[in-house]
């Protein structure tokens, strides 16, 4: 001990002392001290074992709790409490009541044991050995949703079931997980058989059924305890969505439910459910009846109802299956009195109309569609009655517009001008440009004549075949001079049209092809469409789509309802201009015998060069009104020739009754 002193004291003596081993840092080495470069930002095995580890016993911590803490709900969704889905008039009235939805529980004994396997092969073929989820199916949710996508796929039937009794519908990551926690506790406390019956009485199939017995009802028309292996299949798919697998909404539908029914039977022999041989005698598929209308959807009122629902379902985040479960208030755009003088109007204007005595009158098809400046649709016409014509003329997009889309034509050249010569510049369009206005006249390419596809040079042809020589853009339009606005459209650029189109409201799917008759109309816009376009010309350049709803609530609370901006498609000038030539052929052009509904009026009558439709579209200032006529059987929608409608002579314009039935319309107080 006294040699340690010692020494400590001649440490003292001399100023040198034996450092102290000093306590390693509490800091984290990291950056790495002692490496250069990217191997200083690398961090060692220790430091990655020790951040997986604590992210792993945080995240297994996390799970832990959000089990023990979710709990089975003790309110189920209120499938008892359904309401109708109630539709008002602008005005806020009452316009129609829809509902209440169709649902029956049946116990599962009662369900054939191929149509529930029909459900289990197409939707969870291991629901009687899985607990619940599926891992695999969960692992999918996840990358889609780290993809950006939603995490809807991959569900059991029991988290299925989870959704439709305890859960909203949302698509999120917080519902996702308590659909996993309470369909785990969920398959423990209940049997399979139990789970099952839930399912499948909870479910919803379209038509406004929520269960199988009811859609059995719907599709078939019988009880469940009924149906065949085959129509059990068709049910199945419906469970996938019904609004992209009823049959009855169209032909695409069609092609998607019988491709799923034909893959479902398949599957029911792949799991051993169905012989090969029994699924041999099911190759046809089992068409389901037609959906029956609603006594309630009488007159215009089910024309009126179906477009506001597309709109809301489109426009919002509503789907079908929530809108079926009822307590919804919408309120749309359509004025009743304007309706109803639409529909007085047409009953006026077709008052010569004999079907039962008269070959060329039959088949006929009415479709008329107002819009105001701002887009709203305040009143339309789809056919003499929604319950015996489901078909709504005003939207249909298999019509030609005939040369009521040459104002569009004049439109764009007067915006853009034109350009004869390949890769030169564009020259403006005034009014006052001239063009040949004589019939047969070749139509131009700036390399020369155009040639079309049956080996001759494509010629104008004018109505009545009347040779008008030079004549100004604005006469060609006053006067429905056809040729001139054909070659405008050639000079513009059809593409250019075509944009034009667009800007003004016309769905591309509606345009017709990049020819010459693009400009005087093989495109197919429907009359609501038609009408919104032409209420641009109106408004100064402003345009806004067409929308038939102005709000959604469910029980009171107003829901998000995304409706459409304005945008200025044309300069007020071009617009002022189309307008002028409008007015001009309401006044004293193709359209005079308008003139006696009112001062100020504005529009164009359209034919086809087939004479397939006849067209009339206008305005008055407030509202731009479609009036299309055409001959069709709805079943495959040929379209026949209005040549002698109504007992005319052969060169009768097929702009005629249409204009008559404009004409009354605008006469109409409602339109005032």
């Amino acid at each position: 001990m006294r040699a340690q002193q010692d020494g400590a004291a001649e440490e003292e003596k001399s100023g040198c002392r034996r450092p102290r081993k000093r306590r390693p840092s509490p800091r984290i080495d990291y950056p790495r001290r002692g490496r250069r470069g990217v191997r200083r930002w690398l961090p060692s095995w220790r430091q990655l074992l020790f951040v997986v580890g604590t992210g792993a016993t945080a995240l297994t911590g996390w799970l832990v709790w959000f089990y023990a803490t979710t709990a089975v709900p003790e309110d189920l969704n209120a499938f008892a409490t359904q309401q109708n889905n109630v539709y008002y008039w602008a005005d806020g009235t009452e316009m129609a009541r829809i509902g209440p939805t169709n649902r029956q529980d049946v116990p599962l004994d009662q369900v054939p044991e191929p149509v529930r396997w029909a459900v289990l092969a197409a939707e969870n073929e291991t629901f009687y050995t899985d607990p619940g989820i599926s891992v695999t199916g969960i692992g999918r949710a996840v990358i889609q949703m780290v993809k950006g996508g939603d995490t809807q796929g991959g569900s059991t039937i029991t988290q299925q079931y989870v959704k439709n009794i305890y859960l909203n519908q949302r698509q999120d990551m917080s519902r996702k997980l308590s659909e996993i926690v309470i369909a785990i506790k969920l398959d423990d406390r209940m049997s399979k058989q139990d789970i099952l019956a839930g399912y499948l009485n909870t479910s919803w199939f379209g038509r406004g059924s929520y269960g199988i017995e009811r859609a059995a009802a719907a599709y078939y028309g019988k009880d469940v305890s009924q149906l065949d292996p085959s129509e059990g299949a068709f049910l199945a798919a419906l469970l996938k969505g019904a609004g992209q697998y009823d049959p009855g909404v169209g032909p695409e539908n069609h092609k998607r439910a019988e491709e799923r029914w034909s893959w479902i039977l398949d599957r029911m022999v792949e799991v051993g459910k169905l012989s090969a041989a029994e699924r041999a005698r099911y190759t046809v598929f089992p068409e389901p009846r037609p959906q029956p209308k609603s006594a309630g959807l009488s007159g215009q009122i089910g024309y009126l109802v179906d477009m506001a629902r597309a709109y809301v379902e489109s426009h919002s985040d509503i789907t079908p299956a929530q809108f079926d479960l009822g307590g919804h208030q919408i309120r749309t755009t359509f004025e009743k009195p304007k309706v109803d003088a639409l529909v007085a109007a047409v009953q006026e204007g077709s008052a010569g109309i004999d079907p039962d005595n008269r070959e060329s009158d039959k088949l006929l098809k009415v479709g008329a569609a107002s819009v105001a400046r701002d887009g709203r649709i305040v009143a339309l016409y789809g056919g003499p009655d929604y319950l015996k014509q489901g078909f709504n003329n005003a939207n249909t997009t298999t019509v030609p517009i005939g040369s009521a889309f040459t104002p569009v034509v004049y439109a764009a050249g007067l915006g853009q001008g034109t350009q004869r010569q390949r890769g030169g510049n564009r020259t403006p369009v005034t009014p006052a440009t001239t063009y040949n206005g004589d019939d047969g006249v070749n139509v131009m390419t700036p390399e020369g004549p155009y040639w079309g596809r049956d080996g001759k040079i494509v010629k104008t042809a004018n109505d009545g075949k009347r040779n008008w020589g030079n004549v100004t853009l604005r006469n060609a339009v006053e006067q429905s001079v056809n040729g001139p606005l054909m070659q405008l459209g050639m000079d513009v650029g059809l593409d250019r049209v075509q944009n034009t189109a667009t800007d003004l409201g016309l769905l591309p799917t509606s345009l017709g092809e990049l020819v010459p008759a693009l400009a005087v109309g093989n495109s197919t816009p429907s009359a609501v469409r038609t009408a919104d376009a032409y209420a641009t010309f109106a408004a100064g350049g402003t345009h806004t789509d067409p929308y038939s709803v102005l709000g959604v609530s469910r029980n009171g609370v107003q829901l998000p309802l995304r409706l459409p901006a304005a945008a200025q498609a044309l300069t007020p000038a071009v617009a002022g201009e189309v307008d002028a030539a409008l007015k001009g052929s309401a006044r004293d052009g193709a359209a005079k015998s308008v003139a006696e509904a009112g001062p100020n009026l504005a529009g164009k009558p359209g034919t086809t060069a087939d004479r397939t439709a006849g067209w009339f579209v206008g305005y008055n200032g407030q509202l731009s009104t479609a009036v299309t006529v055409f001959r069709a059987d709805l079943k495959d929608m040929k379209l026949l020739s209005l040549e002698g409608l109504g007992g005319a002579t052969p060169d009768t314009s097929d702009a005629a009754l249409p204009t008559r039935i404009w004409t009354a319309y605008m006469k109409s107080p409602a339109t005032r």
